[in-house]
């Protein structure tokens, strides 16, 4: 990786306000697949850098975010039980 390649891309993720930090996280999320199938190793990684700092921006702001049922073990294993 050269030296511009490690150079960080964007605004800080805790200098965004909430509604540009929602934006990143959804453009990011939408671009991720493209860049796994598509794009250069050094591409990827920086990709996953920038989608780990957003996100992890989110979770600290939002420690108490609300959880799907659904997005749990017990959720996902309640789904595969027989009835």
């Amino acid at each position: 990786m050269t030296q511009a390649e490690k150079q960080p891309r964007g605004i800080e993720a805790a200098r965004l306000g909430e509604h540009e930090l929602i934006r990143e996280l959804e453009t990011i999320h939408r671009s991720r697949h493209d860049t796994l199938l598509h794009g250069s190793a050094a591409a990827l990684a920086a990709h996953t850098t920038r989608m780990a700092e957003l996100e992890a921006e989110y979770l600290r702001r939002h420690p108490e975010r609300p959880v799907s049922a659904g997005r749990t073990r017990a959720g996902a294993r309640a789904r595969t039980q027989p009835r």
